[in-house]
Order: C-alpha cells, then sequence, then structure tokens
C-alpha cells in the first residue's frame, strides 16, 4: 500500500477579518465533519407556522401594512445627511444597501413575482429592500419602479436604520421605525443639534437580531429563505460574544459628523457592508461614487478569507488502478454559514482536474459549459454532464419536485451550506489506464453570485459576462505512475 499524503495551497495572504480567523476553531473540527445549520442536503424545514401554500400571509401590520402606517415626507435623504456625514455617506454609496431598489437582478425577480400574483404580493420584497416605501404606501398592487418616491429609490437608506426603535421580530422587516423620533445608532453618548436632529443612544444597533430583521427572510407561503442570523445563533462567534456588526462593520477613528462639537471617536462604524456581490444596472456602475474596483477589491478579500481546500491521496499509483482522491473543503467563517444569506442564488462548488503528463484529461468535475453555466440541471448544453458535481449552494423545488429558482414558486429548499467551522471531504475515483505519469490533480473552491442560466431566465443576458468566478482556495497534488 503506498503511503497517504495531502497538499494544499492557502487561500492569498489576505487580512482575515474577525469573523473569519478561527484558527483556535478551526483545530477543534480538523478530522470530523460537521453538518451545517440544516443536515446537509435535506430540505430547510419552514418556520412561520401562520402561512401555509394555501394560506399565505398577504399583509402583515408591521412591515407590509394594507394601509400606510407612516408618511416618506418625514424622512430626510441620504444626500441631505451627506451635509455633515460625508465619510459615512461615502461609505454607503458603496454598500449594496443604497442600490437595494436599484439592483437589476432584484428588479427582475421583483417584475416575475408581480406577473405572477398580478400585483397580490409586491410588498415582499420591499418591505426591506425599502421598508419607508412600503410602509408609506409607495408599494400598491402593480406598482412601477418609475412612479416610487426619491426615498423608496434609495433602497436601504440612512434613516430606513437610523429611525428604528426597536425590534419586534429576527425576519421579514421586524423593525419598528419612529419617523418623528430621533435619529438613533450605537455612539453612547452622541452629540445633538438642534439645527440638524436630536440623536440618541440605542443599544439594539450592536445586537445581530437589529440585522436579523431584514437579513433572515421567510417566504410568504412559510418557506424559509435567508437565515444568517439563525446561523450565527448557533456559532462560535455568538458563544464568544461578537456579533454581525464586529466584522461587517468594523470600527475605526474619526468624527461622526463634520461639527465642530462633534468630537473625535476610536468606535466609528464603517457603512461599506462588503459581501459577495457586484452591482448591475447603469444607474449604479456609472455613478461617479461607486468605485466598482473597490468593491471588487472588497469582495475578492471577503472570499478569499472565507474557506479553503485541501487534497489527500496516495503518492503512487499503479497503471490501471483507481487513485482515490479526498477533498476536504473548510468553512473557516466562523459565525454563519458558507454560503449564507441568499445560497440559492448563489453557487459554491468544487472543480476538480486530473491530468497526466501527456495533458491528457483523465477526469474532471465542476467545469463549465459553452454557455458558462456549470453541466447540471440549468444547463441547456449539459444538464447531466456533471455526476460527481459537488455544490455547496441551496436551490428550490416546486410542488412537482422540478427546480426552480422562483422562492414563491418553491415548496421545498435543499441546502449543502457549511456551519461556521465545518469541513466535508469528498472522494473522488481517478482512472488510471493508460496514463502517463505523473498525474497533476488541480482542485478549487469556486464561487459565483449567480448562475448565468439564472441571469438568462430573468431576461438579463446583457450581464452574464460579469458573473465573475471568484477562487476561494485551491490545491495541488502530484501523484506518481508506476
Amino acid at each position: 500500500m503506498s503511503p497517504t499524503r495531502g497538499a494544499a495551497l492557502s487561500p492569498s495572504p489576505v487580512a482575515r477579518w474577525a469573523s473569519v480567523a478561527a484558527v483556535v476553531g478551526l483545530v477543534a473540527v480538523v478530522g470530523q465533519s460537521a453538518p451545517s445549520a440544516q443536515e446537509q442536503g435535506a430540505p430547510v424545514p419552514a418556520s412561520f407556522p401562520d402561512a401555509t401554500p394555501d394560506r399565505p400571509v398577504l399583509h402583515d401590520a408591521l412591515s407590509m401594512p394594507a394601509e400606510p402606517t407612516l408618511s416618506v415626507d418625514n424622512f430626510n435623504s441620504a444626500a441631505k445627511c451627506k451635509a455633515c456625514h460625508p465619510r459615512y455617506f461615502a461609505e454607503w454609496k458603496m454598500a449594496k444597501h443604497s442600490y437595494a431598489t436599484t439592483d437589476v437582478v432584484w428588479r427582475a425577480f421583483v417584475s416575475v413575482r408581480q406577473a405572477d400574483f398580478n400585483g397580490a404580493r409586491d410588498q415582499f420584497c420591499t418591505q426591506c429592500h425599502s421598508a419607508i416605501a412600503t410602509r408609506g404606501g409607495d408599494v400598491t398592487a402593480n406598482f412601477s419602479f418609475d412612479d416610487l418616491s426619491p426615498i423608496a429609490l434609495e433602497g436601504v437608506t440612512c434613516e430606513a436604520c437610523h429611525k428604528i426603535s426597536s425590534i419586534e421580530r429576527a425576519f421579514n422587516s421586524g423593525h419598528v421605525l419612529d419617523e418623528l423620533g430621533p435619529v438613533r445608532g450605537s455612539i453612547p453618548d452622541p452629540v445633538s443639534s438642534m439645527r440638524f436632529h436630536e440623536s440618541e443612544y440605542s443599544e439594539i444597533f450592536s445586537q445581530s437580531a437589529f440585522c436579523a430583521t431584514c437579513h433572515d427572510v421567510i417566504e410568504q407561503h412559510g418557506l424559509v429563505l435567508e437565515q444568517p442570523y439563525k446561523e450565527w445563533e448557533r456559532s462560535p462567534a455568538a458563544q464568544q460574544g461578537r456579533n454581525c456588526q464586529s466584522c461587517h462593520m468594523p470600527t475605526y477613528t474619526g468624527k461622526a459628523a463634520v461639527l465642530a462639537s462633534v468630537p473625535e471617536r476610536d468606535n466609528l462604524h464603517s457603512h461599506r457592508f462588503f459581501g459577495v456581490d457586484l452591482p448591475f444596472g447603469e444607474t449604479i456602475t456609472e455613478d461617479p461614487a461607486v468605485d466598482i474596483e473597490e468593491i471588487r477589491r472588497g469582495v475578492k478579500a471577503l472570499l478569499s478569507s472565507a474557506g479553503e481546500i485541501a487534497l489527500s491521496a496516495a503518492d503512487r499509483v499503479s497503471t490501471g488502478d483507481a487513485l482515490d482522491v479526498s477533498v476536504t473543503v473548510r468553512n473557516l467563517i466562523d459565525a454563519h454559514d458558507l454560503p449564507t444569506g441568499a445560497t440559492f442564488n448563489r453557487q459554491v462548488w468544487i472543480a476538480l482536474t486530473a491530468t497526466d503528463a501527456a495533458g491528457t484529461v483523465l477526469f474532471e468535475t465542476g467545469h463549465l459549459d459553452a454557455n458558462g453555466d456549470l453541466r447540471t440541471w440549468g444547463s441547456e448544453l449539459d444538464p447531466d454532464g456533471d455526476e460527481h458535481l459537488t455544490p455547496l449552494h441551496a436551490w428550490f423545488n416546486d410542488k412537482d419536485g422540478n427546480r426552480t429558482i422562483f422562492p414563491w414558486r418553491a415548496v421545498e429548499k435543499v441546502s449543502n451550506s457549511l456551519a461556521p467551522l465545518a469541513e466535508q471531504t469528498t472522494t473522488f475515483s481517478i482512472p488510471t489506464e493508460a496514463a502517463v505519469g505523473p498525474i497533476t490533480i488541480d482542485a478549487k473552491l469556486r464561487f459565483r453570485q449567480t448562475a448565468p442560466f439564472a441571469a438568462r431566465t430573468l431576461g438579463l443576458g446583457d450581464i452574464v459576462d460579469r458573473l465573475e468566478i471568484h477562487d476561494i482556495g485551491e490545491a495541488e497534488l502530484t501523484v506518481a505512475v508506476e
């Protein structure tokens, strides 16, 4: 028996964010597998007991009111906030919050939903993407984006968060907006100004539940769509007392406002909220305040710290014998799953190629068809071409058991995401008949924010070439042939 050994190329040496450092925590899971927040490959159960496909929640007094519960005129534009808070404004312009209602992918989903329900469920997506507009009566059945108020088109604008006074539930826009109240935040002793606004400290701005009110999402018929907060609740980060903000809103020293009365502080929070998405849509990409390259660098830094991949195999193999290669992927994030959030829109997978010395490809999985799609469901050219594909993302099944990209048409979500600090090992059998040694095995853990076939389904074929693939980690191994 040939000895077994492994080799891995660690992700690029980018500074790890607090939630993905977790070196000590990783030691505890090396050598064992751990399930996701739900068992891998198993349906994610619904947890909205009052909602069913036959009895969907069409309106909600808090976030999807049948009649307006506030006035959009009582909220200030981010442009007005910019006068005193230019740094916060510049950071926010780089965040997905600022284009929450103008992103073309999101708008395409909304359009299909409108057509499916003839506008009857139009408030669902907007309840978080523009809570002010939804509660203020802007979002009516079959609304047009062209008719929305300017504040609605600012998406998750400044006062959409800083006018929150309390939390009623940790999902589906579960926060209370105090339209006439002070501007609230996490600074313990804020400076108020009679000329501009009253300021007030609120402890909820330092709680993960604050983020959960929009980042955990349950469909109107009860299906769980997104649950990063639920993942965090069970995570090492939560056990150590670290919140979402500690990673996604890192602190720095500066002045919260450019006023003489405002002191310099060392506890200001960044409002960039870098995630894993690059923006699409001319109103965003052609905005001089939006630096796409800076966003791209942030995405790459985040992803390169999120996971790693390692290979293990015998150091030699006899011609004709199968070469078993074990591929282990690890989630280095100690706060939530990999991937998290809208996992049904993401693609995370293992791409592996085994090539001999003559350049012959002996085995491959996780590679793309001519349209740029993975060779599985969704591919128009080769939907059954990759039986070894190992996805780590999620997908939806409808009532007939068919896959769909539209959550409101689904009755089941199937997830393969990795829990915080978890690992998963998959073994591939490489044929070696007529192989010319040595055999080189290359593996990558890859990420893409949206599948090309999904973009085409949404009528967005023009963005397919801009759907970038990021390598979270890469490993290489060489095996001699006897």
